[in-house]
């Protein structure tokens, strides 16, 4: 065999080998974690710890699916953790102030996010503001808001109101449910997260509305000229994005059972991590819902693995980021697929 011929062999083979890291790097990285810590914690491989886990994470991972979705239109969302936070604090008024049912308040939280969602939109759409510096403005309005709605304190059953009176509601057993309830062994955080996640990835990879939200975010402009209506898709993906964040704040107040004002404060860097460690996931180049999804599990992975070993806090923040760094690493560097995100806008 000639020279240039072993060479065009081991260039092919490295490119495979490449190709193959890309793809099934970070899945081998979860699951060499998981049996790691199998191994050397007893209790975690139980199946009580695996389903925790999952609902520890499940909010997270539902606002992190609502960056994830905004990212498809070649956006940013940053006030998912302000929005979630709002819905803890206007779910505990409507029931403890507002002496209203659990019913009531899912559906009032869940007007909210979808209001959010279209003042985003109508922030980057129609008076054209950079999606980042729109929803931090948003997130800022939000969180000062919810102050003003609740005086700035936490509201709790049997609280003592502005005007000296007692709160006469409280959490109700069918909303405490949507944390605390379980379909035979799965808890309901659990199969909220599995569902829609299983949603998003049906819109996106299987209806024209995904391939349409795809095409937007790769070249808005050659989308418009193909016919699709892009501020259409980008006011849908806003909307979708609040209403995510929405249902991320209800499993949050349900888990919580009081409006507690810094509820979601923290949420938004790791939706923001989950998210973008989904873009790198099996080598795909682009948000989608199940590397998302992956990128979730493999920080709550990390979280109650470092906690069962006995890392302090700081550790698992350090964790965190190491993730972060190695997701971008695949996304941006070991791919071959080119994913470029620049203040705000990603295209492939």
């Amino acid at each position: 065999m000639s020279r240039i011929s072993i060479d065009r062999v081991r260039g092919s083979a490295l490119e495979s080998a490449s190709a193959g890291i890309v793809r099934w790097g970070f899945v081998a990285v979860t699951v060499l974690l998981i049996g790691f810590f199998a191994i050397t914690e007893p209790n975690f491989r139980t199946v009580d710890n695996m389903f925790g886990m999952l609902k520890f994470i499940a909010p997270t991972a539902i606002a992190g699916l609502g960056v994830m979705l905004a990212m498809t239109v070649g956006g940013i969302d940053l006030s998912v953790g302000a929005s979630a936070g709002f819905a803890v604090s206007i779910a505990a008024w409507t029931m403890v102030v507002g002496n209203q049912v659990g019913g009531v308040a899912i559906g009032v939280v869940l007007a909210g996010g979808a209001l959010i969602g279209a003042l985003n939109a109508l922030l980057i759409v129609v008076a054209r503001i950079p999606d980042l510096l729109a929803t931090l403005t948003t997130m800022f309005v939000i969180v000062g808001l919810k102050l003003l709605i609740v005086d700035g304190k936490s509201i709790s059953s049997q609280m003592t109101l502005s005007d000296g009176s007692t709160a006469p509601g409280r959490f109700t057993t069918d909303f405490l449910w949507l944390d605390r309830g379980s379909i035979g062994p799965v808890p309901v955080p659990v199969l909220i997260f599995v569902a829609l996640t299983a949603l998003l990835w049906f819109v996106l990879e299987r209806t024209k509305w995904g391939r349409a939200l795809y095409a937007v975010g790769a070249n808005a402009e050659a989308a418009r000229l193909a016919g699709i209506r892009v501020q259409v898709y980008r006011t849908a993906a806003y909307i979708g994005c609040g209403l995510l964040a929405s249902v991320a704040g209800l499993l949050l107040a349900a888990r919580i059972g009081q409006g507690d004002v810094s509820a979601g404060n923290s949420l938004l860097l790791d939706a923001m991590a989950v998210s973008l460690v989904g873009v790198s996931v099996l080598g795909m180049g682009r948000p989608n819902a199940w590397g998302t999804a992956l990128g979730a599990v493999l920080i709550a992975v990390m979280v109650t693995g470092f906690t069962m070993i006995g890392l302090p806090y700081y550790a698992q923040d350090f964790g965190k980021g190491i993730v972060l760094l190695v997701a971008l690493l695949f996304s941006f560097t070991f791919s071959r697929k080119r994913t470029v995100v620049v203040a705000g806008s990603m295209t492939n």
